[in-house]
């Protein structure tokens, strides 16, 4: 193994302690795996009032208490807590900012939301002033830490502590980029360095932490390779493709990986009925359970789709709108849908679920446990993405032998592979037009090979067999590190 490194990591959110997408899952567990590799981790996050302190055994750290941070006339203080532990456990440190973090949700549209992520970058360079540590490298996520490179050019430029500090900046998902009015650049207490602002989005009345990550970061990495060359593209750069296709030679796109310790059929702790690809009768078992539980009518023989999902246009479920309720009506089929977001979806899938009440169970909202048994449970596991960066649950569905139907876009086109019914080869049901009777051929011919016992059970032996565990993925982080400082 290469040198140990010292590595800053912040992210806006990390599970367990707050999750709205796939960014908690990989702030969890990709510093989680560096840690094990030895590599000197400093985890930061903002210390929302979701948080619950107590359950998770936070306590302050003395040297950081009260630290004020003053911008655009403004002065703030910050606090830091982390989490108890023995000296070896991974450095996790939450910036607690009540004035700011203190909302009724995560993320929010207030005025001062550039204000609350401006502040969470410099609590992580103003916590490792007082640490006096230097990392080698700043790993920031997305546009709430899209400021931190600017940062180091500009506000602490004068501290030799990070003259040899290089920054990554990784593109979670390119639709969220922190888009704001210019004139928040003052209020941000950058008002002397405007001209290092995109100009011709300053010209357009807007700035944007994430373009401005795009121009500043050392290196920039996206969650899989295909996503990387597709958001050099018009149809998915969301108006940043120029700039990107500028810095391609900075660009790469790493796999995100799957923790197993969690996510493992064989070692579940949150399924009623543990399983292996050796001895499936667990997964049956789980069927039942989960049909049981969501108040569906028992057939087990019949097919079971789930869905674990934000329900947002990203997501493509507008493909399902004329789909499911066709399919529904013409096939004996179960259907179990986990999640919450834009009311469009959520009134489709509540008034699919009056439809056919004893064959949907709509659960809108929420919950780890339900989310381990849908994928366990299932026999297939929808996923028709509009665009995908990564996706963690078509790799959580493959592990649990639960067969993806997924759209050829990002993450899933390289993770799961077309069935072949004449060679056996393949994990799981593709297809590549986001239409709606793309969409229809897709899920007749998964029924199709459902009826089909023997190559059902070779394709769920193939997708049981996938390793996309972060050990080695973790590997391919250390290159770009050891590449971006030289080492």
């Amino acid at each position: 193994m290469s040198e140990p490194l010292k590595i800053c990591y912040a992210a806006s959110e990390i599970r367990p302690f707050v999750k709205t997408g796939g960014l908690a899952d990989v702030s969890a567990d990709l510093p989680r795996a560096l840690h094990r590799r030895g590599h000197d981790l400093r985890v930061f996050m903002p210390l929302y009032s979701q948080i619950d302190t107590t359950a998770h055994e936070l306590h302050p750290v003395d040297f950081a208490q009260n630290v004020p941070v003053e911008f655009g006339g403004r002065s703030y203080r910050f606090s830091l807590r982390t989490l108890s532990g023995p000296p070896s456990a991974l450095a996790t440190y939450l910036v607690d900012c009540p004035e700011l973090f203190h909302r009724d949700s995560i993320y929010t549209s207030d005025r001062d939301e550039p204000h609350r992520f401006l502040l969470f970058s410099r609590a992580v360079l103003e916590s490792c002033q007082r640490m006096g540590w230097s990392p080698n490298l700043f790993h920031c996520n997305d546009w709430h830490t899209g400021l931190i490179p600017l940062l180091l050019r500009t506000v602490y430029d004068w501290d030799r502590l990070f003259h040899g500090s290089r920054t990554l900046f990784t593109i979670h998902n390119l639709g969220y980029q922190g888009l704001f009015p210019d004139s928040v650049i003052p209020q941000l207490g950058l008002g002397d360095w405007t001209r290092l602002f995109d100009q011709r989005e300053l010209e357009a009345g807007h700035m944007s932490f994430l373009r401005t990550a795009l121009i500043y970061a050392d290196g920039l990495s996206t969650v899989s390779p295909t996503y990387a060359r597709e958001i050099q593209t018009p149809e998915h750069g969301m108006g940043l493709d120029d700039l990107l296709r500028a810095r391609r030679s900075s660009l790469v796109g790493i796999l995100n990986g799957v923790d197993y310790s969690d996510w493992s059929p064989e070692r579940d702790a949150l399924i009623p009925h543990r399983f292996s690809r050796k001895r499936l009768d667990g997964k049956r078992k789980n069927k039942l359970h989960l049909l049981r539980e969501a108040g569906l009518s028992e057939a087990p023989d019949a097919p079971l789709i789930g869905i674990v999902s934000r329900l947002a246009p990203q997501k493509g479920f507008d493909l399902c709108f004329e789909v499911l309720p066709r399919l529904l009506a013409r096939s004996d089929l179960r259907l179990s849908v986990l999640g919450s977001g834009e009311s469009e979806y959520e009134r489709f899938f509540q008034e699919l679920r009056n439809a056919f009440p004893d064959r949907v169970a709509y659960y809108r909202g929420y919950s780890e446990r339900l989310a381990h048994l849908i994928e366990a449970g299932s026999d297939m596991f929808l996923m028709p993405s509009r665009y995908e960066p990564c996706g963690l649950n078509q790799m959580y569905s493959l592990r649990y032998g639960t067969i993806p139907i997924v759209r050829a876009t990002g993450g899933l086109a390289d993770t799961v592979r077309l069935f072949n019914p004449r060679t056996g080869e393949g994990t799981g049901i593709v297809f590549e037009h986001f239409r709606p009777d793309a969409l229809e051929r897709a899920m007749r011919h998964a029924l199709a090979l459902y009826r089909q016992p023997e190559l059902w059970k070779r394709m769920v032996q193939n997708a049981m067999q996938c390793d996309y565990s972060w050990s080695h993925q973790a590997e391919l982080y250390v290159e770009i590190y050891n590449r971006l400082t030289r080492r």
